[in-house]
């Protein structure tokens, strides 16, 4: 799951040339690699991607600070 989230914002959503790659425990929006509408592209790819919905309540930065958040996030979806 972790991998799938790297790759899409890799290739779709990094404002930036990423220098070796994404991180898991990089900071998305603190570091520039997400404003807020690739956050909400990123949201609608998760809720398309892994079929979960993210409810209004739950879009805080610490369910998205990093992959690694947004990975522990959907586990607790499941």
């Amino acid at each position: 799951m972790q991998e799938k989230i790297i790759k899409y914002i890799e290739e779709e959503l990094a404002n930036e040339e990423l220098d070796g790659g994404l991180e898991a425990t990089e900071d998305l929006l603190g570091s520039g690699i997400l404003d807020s509408l690739g956050m909400m592209k990123l949201i609608a790819f998760l809720e398309d991607e892994f079929g979960c919905k993210v409810l209004p309540e739950e879009m805080v930065i610490e369910n998205f600070m990093t992959v690694a958040h947004v990975n522990d996030y959907l586990v607790s979806k499941q």
